[in-house]
């Protein structure tokens, strides 16, 4: 599924901070927000600059399929020592189909209190109604999200025509309006990959958000700044060792497969919540072999 970044701080149109403003780059509420687009104020906008690498955390949960939240905060911490730019919660590797409104919301907390102040919060906000959107955006915001990523409504997946999609996103945050005034500006594009990540900076992209990042995070970092530094006969065996393990935790075995290996590494992947299913002891030692094989177990 398609996943759009919406927020206007994305597309360096940013919200202006000071008294009695709230977030209102991540969406509107009953009572629309207002874009820094064109506003005059005293405070000139801040942009925000999306270089650098964010995993897309995993939701570890308990045995009884309960949010286990210390063990997400642990993780934080556990990554406080790697140069992310920050993270992203409630992807399809955070399960967020699976989580209630009040459990999406608590994540958005809690990460937030627990990461850097200087890091950035990218959470999916998507939901398949746009009002549903709408409102989780703005909830999220107010949890301390930077920015919103929204993903495409699926369900009646035979409506979801062009027009549809367009005014399902104009509502959201007037994504056409926002495309159109920085057709012109700087636009930054992230890889959703650390499987093509070389490829994508040789490109022009500015970072990556990447699952294998929740694992091998050091390493994917490493290889963010080869590429800046133009290292690239290293950068490029660096990539071939990280391409693997990255199917193994994506394509092939997906979140089972990337909490598996987060254990590996001393990190908490916790169980995945119902109707996800664990590993079958095969699915274990093929995605053992998948690390061992490249040198990272």
């Amino acid at each position: 599924m398609v996943r759009v970044a919406v927020a206007a701080r994305l597309l360096r149109l940013q919200w202006q901070k000071g008294p009695g403003l709230r977030p209102a780059a991540i969406g509107a509420g009953s009572a629309p927000r207002r874009f820094a687009a064109g506003a005059s104020t005293a405070t000139p906008p801040r942009r925000l600059d999306l270089r650098g690498i964010y995993p897309p955390l995993a939701t570890p949960f308990t045995s009884h399929g309960e949010v286990d939240y210390s063990r997400l905060e642990e993780n934080l911490r556990l990554y406080s020592g790697i140069p992310f730019r920050g993270f992203v919660v409630q992807g399809s590797n955070g399960e967020f189909p699976y989580l209630t409104q009040e459990e999406r919301l608590e994540v958005v907390r809690r990460v937030r209190q627990a990461m850097p102040k200087d890091k950035l919060l990218l959470a999916g906000t998507g939901c398949e109604s746009t009002r549903g959107t709408i409102e989780m955006t703005a909830q999220m915001a107010d949890k301390g999200a930077d920015a919103a990523l929204v993903v495409t409504p699926c369900y009646f997946r035979g409506s979801m025509t062009s027009a549809a999609l367009i005014h399902h996103y104009k509502q959201i945050t007037r994504l056409g309006l926002l495309v159109h005034k920085t057709q012109h500006e700087d636009f930054q594009v992230l890889a959703g990959s650390a499987g093509f990540l070389l490829a994508s900076y040789i490109v022009g992209a500015s970072g990556g958000i990447c699952a294998l990042a929740n694992v091998l995070g050091s390493p994917v970092c490493q290889l963010e700044q080869l590429c800046c530094a133009g290292s690239w006969d290293e950068a490029r065996a660096l990539q071939h060792r990280l391409i693997e393990p990255n199917i193994a935790v994506t394509s092939k075995f997906g979140v089972p497969g990337l909490k598996q290996a987060m254990e590996w590494f001393g990190l908490n992947g916790g169980f995945c919540r119902s109707p996800l299913l664990p590993l079958s002891e095969a699915q274990v030692r093929e995605l053992r072999q998948d690390f061992t094989s490249n040198g990272w177990l």
